[in-house]
């Protein structure tokens, strides 16, 4: 019979990848930026320059989706 506490914790190690990597593609899907990917980005090859908050990452990925800055909108298409 096979060790039920190692079946579980492999059970529930795929569910959490599941529910994150499922988040992070309906996310994309709809155009919501990954702000780990960004922070990450910043670290590795900005390291001297400042790294954005969450509501200012979101507020300025948003005004470069929909042109919302330049006075008019645009859409996302």
């Amino acid at each position: 019979m096979p060790d039920l506490q190692n079946l579980f914790d492999r059970s529930a190690r795929a569910a959490g990848a599941t529910a994150y990597w499922t988040a992070r593609t309906a996310r994309l899907m709809i155009g919501v930026p990954d702000y780990d990917t960004y922070v990450t980005h910043r670290r590795t090859n900005h390291p001297d320059q400042p790294i954005m908050t969450y509501p200012e990452f979101f507020r300025e990925r948003q005004q470069a989706r929909y042109a919302v800055g330049n006075g008019r909108f645009r859409g996302c298409c």
